[in-house]
C-alpha cells in the first residue's frame, strides 16, 4: 500500500541535490509538493504535486508546510524522581556542577523496570507530538552494572540509538576509588552494554570533581571503540577543556555541549567537520543560566553542528525540538535554515546516518507538519505548537491532535 501526501505548501526535503534555484538555504525547497510513501516504511517519491504518481491512498495537509521529522541525537530519558527544586536554586544563583545526578541515581535505582517504562513512554509521547521521530537515549542513571543494563535495555526496547554512559559521573560509592569504578564501567558495565548500546559516552569535565579527567576520559572511550561501539563525548560544559579536543583525536561522531571553546577548539572542530559533529544543547544554557554557545562562530568556521534537546531531570527537562530551535535562532545566532538544518540532517550525521532527518527517495518517511505555511515559523512563533508527526493513519488532520506515531515499530523507523 501506498500513500500520496499532498497540498504540501513548503516542502523542506533537505536534500541539497535538488535544484539550487530552489535551494533556499541549504533546505531544499519544494513548493506545492507532493511525497509517496510506502508501506515497507521508505519514501518513494518526492517532488511537485502536479507530477505525482497515483498512490493507494491520499493525505492532503491543506498548504501546510511538511519538514523532515526532527532527530534528538542526545537525550536521558531513562530516570525517576524530581530536581525542580535544584532548577530553583540554579535562578537564585546557586551554579551547576554535575552533583545534583546523584539525587536523581537514587530515584531511579528504586524504580521499578514498570515504572521506568511508563516515564520514558510519557517521554517519547510528548517528544512525539512535538515532531520529534528518531531519537537517541543514553544511560548514565544507574552507574551498577544491573542499573547500567536496565536502562539500556529498557532504552532498546523504543530506539535503536542507544548510548552507554557509565562514565556519567563518579557514583558517590566510588567517590574515593575513582580508579576501581573506571576499571567497572570499562569491564563489566562495558561487556552488559554490548547487548543493548551502539555507542559510549563520557562526561569529560575536569572542572567538576563528579565527571571524569581526560585520561579517565580516554580510557573510557578507547574501552569502548574496542568492543565495537561509537564515540560520543560530553565536552567543554562547564569551561574550557580537553574534551572537544579529546573527540576529534578519536574521531568521535559527536561532541556535546561545546559552551566554552577557545580558538583551537574552533579550529579542531572544523578540521574535523563531516567526522566529528558539535551538538549544541541550547536549552541546557537556558536552564542552567550560562553562556550560549557561539553558533555564528562555528558554523562560519565550517564546523559541522546538531541541535538536540539534552532533556534530562537536571539540566534540560524540555522535550521540544521547536524551542531549541528558537533557542538556537535567538541566542546563538542561527539562521531559521542553519537551525532547521542542524536539527535534522545534522543530527542525523551526528548518529552517522543518512537515511534520516531528510525527505528524498529511499529514506525513512518520517514527516512533521507544520501548522504554519513555512519553517521559518518554527522560530518565529516560540513556544506555540506548531510541529507534529503526520501521523499517515489519522484521516482528519484536523482532528490529529493528540500523540500522533510515526509509522514503523519504534522511534528508530
Amino acid at each position: 500500500m501506498t500513500t500520496l501526501v499532498t497540498g504540501i505548501g513548503e516542502l523542506a526535503t533537505l536534500d541539497d541535490t535538488l535544484d539550487r534555484a530552489d535551494h533556499g538555504e541549504g533546505l531544499g525547497l519544494l513548493h506545492d509538493a507532493a511525497v509517496v510513501v510506502g508501506d515497507t516504511d521508505e519514501i518513494l517519491w518526492v517532488g511537485r504535486a502536479a507530477a505525482a504518481p497515483e498512490a493507494d491512498h491520499r493525505r492532503d495537509v491543506g498548504g501546510r508546510a511538511v519538514i523532515p521529522a526532527f532527530v534528538d541525537s542526545h537525550t536521558h530519558l531513562v530516570f525517576a524522581g524530581d530536581r525542580s527544586g535544584e532548577f530553583a536554586a540554579r535562578m537564585t544563583g546557586t551554579a551547576y556542577d554535575g552533583g545534583g545526578i546523584a539525587t536523581t541515581v537514587s530515584a531511579t535505582r528504586e524504580a521499578s523496570d514498570d515504572e521506568l517504562r511508563a516515564l520514558l513512554g510519557g517521554r517519547l509521547a510528548e517528544m512525539r507530538r512535538q515532531g520529534s521521530n528518531v531519537i537517541e537515549i543514553k544511560s548514565g542513571y544507574g552507574l551498577s552494572v544491573e542499573g547500567e543494563e536496565r536502562a539500556m535495555r529498557l532504552a532498546r526496547e523504543v530506539t535503536d540509538e542507544v548510548t552507554f554512559l557509565g562514565g556519567h559521573v563518579v557514583p558517590t560509592e566510588f567517590a574515593s576509588r575513582r580508579s576501581e569504578y573506571v576499571d567497572l564501567v570499562t569491564g563489566p558495565m562495558l561487556v552488559a552494554a554490548r547487548e543493548h548500546a551502539r555507542w559510549i559516552d563520557v562526561f569529560c569535565e575536569p572542572r567538576s570533581a563528579h565527571a571524569f579527567t581526560v585520561d579517565e576520559s580516554r580510557t573510557i572511550l578507547e574501552a569502548g571503540r574496542a568492543a565495537g561501539l561509537g564515540l560520543r563525548v560530553h565536552g567543554n560544559q562547564l569551561g574550557p577543556g580537553p574534551g572537544v579536543r579529546l573527540a576529534v583525536e578519536l574521531g568521535a561522531a559527536s561532541v556535546d555541549h561545546c559552551t566554552h571553546l577557545t580558538v583551537a577548539d574552533v579550529e579542531a572542530l572544523s578540521a574535523a567537520a563531516g567526522t566529528t559533529v558539535a551538538t549544541l544543547l541550547p536549552g541546557v544554557e537556558f536552564a542552567t543560566r550560562s553562556p550560549y554557545p557561539d553558533g555564528r562562530a562555528l558554523v562560519d568556521a565550517g564546523v559541522s553542528i546538531a541541535l538536540a534537546t539534552d532533556c534530562n531531570p537536571g539540566t534540560c527537562f524540555s522535550s521540544s525540538m521547536p524551542f531549541v530551535l528558537a533557542l538556537a535562532v535567538r541566542e546563538m545566532r542561527l539562521t531559521p535554515a542553519e537551525a532547521l538544518r542542524a536539527a535534522t540532517v545534522g543530527a542525523a550525521a551526528s548518529l552517522r546516518r543518512d537515511d534520516i532527518g531528510i525527505i528524498r527517495t529511499g529514506a525513512r518517511p518520517g514527516l512533521t507538519v507544520l501548522d504554519a505555511p513555512s519553517h521559518a515559523h518554527l522560530a518565529y512563533r516560540p513556544g506555540v505548537p506548531l510541529a507534529r508527526l503526520l501521523d499517515l493513519d489519522v484521516v482528519d488532520l484536523d482532528a490529529a491532535t493528540s500523540a500522533p506515531r510515526p509509522r514503523g515499530p519504534d522511534l528508530s523507523s
